[in-house]
């Protein structure tokens, strides 16, 4: 059964381009049945027609509170199989968590448990770091420390700057995410108190880029 998606956002939306590219190349089977923002200037809402489009803000739904709970009606609306944060900025409420708990992703630019949050490729050039990276994981009520199911690693050169190296992370997140997503589609991915698995096996370390099962 092909899987459906919906993609929260906040920016201009590179990793959906690459989930819609996928799927219309049929190396993804699933659909993008809505996408999300909390700004509605993202261009991400500009990749799909105007009828998958969804943003509002915490200030127009008066408070974040209000917000997470109209976010997460629109987004139970769509009858999601998957809940997938794609650059999405904004913190998730334990309500909205708690909803689609075990069905919600994020994509996260570093190494996790390395640098949770924001600045990433600049911590990580300030710590001297000789690779960095980006996470796949399933989403918790804490920032960025959810069950990690997959990574993938790139060189830290030198002579980088937090754009070089935040572009060299970019060209692996998109595989990345498609690599998990085809996973998550064929019914193979769950998580299960915590802990991520692969084919019901719980994955002790993240599946690595080059060598995750497809």
């Amino acid at each position: 059964m092909t899987a459906r998606l919906a993609i929260l956002a906040s920016g201009r939306g590179s990793n959906l381009q690459a989930i819609l590219d996928a799927i219309a190349a049929g190396a993804l089977d699933a659909r993008v049945v809505g996408v999300f923002s909390d700004r509605p200037d993202a261009q991400a809402l500009q990749r799909v027609p105007e009828a998958l489009r969804w943003s509002r803000t915490p200030k127009s739904c008066g408070g974040r509170a209000a917000f997470d709970a109209t976010l997460a009606d629109a987004v139970d609306a769509v009858e999601p199989d998957w809940v997938v944060c794609v650059g999405y900025m904004r913190i998730l409420g334990e309500d909205f968590v708690r909803r689609f708990h075990g069905r919600l992703l994020n994509i996260h630019p570093s190494l996790l448990p390395l640098y949770k949050g924001l600045h990433t490729h600049q911590r990580a050039l300030e710590a001297g770091d000789a690779e960095h990276g980006a996470s796949v994981h399933f989403v918790t009520a804490e920032l960025d420390a959810g069950a990690v199911i997959a990574q993938a690693r790139v060189p830290v050169r030198a002579g980088d700057d937090a754009d070089a190296l935040a572009a060299r992370v970019l060209s692996v997140e998109h595989p990345l995410l498609l690599q998990v997503l085809r996973l998550a589609a064929a019914g193979r991915l769950a998580e299960r108190n915590g802990q991520a698995t692969l084919d019901g096996h719980p994955l002790f370390t993240p599946l690595p880029l080059e060598s995750a099962p497809t």
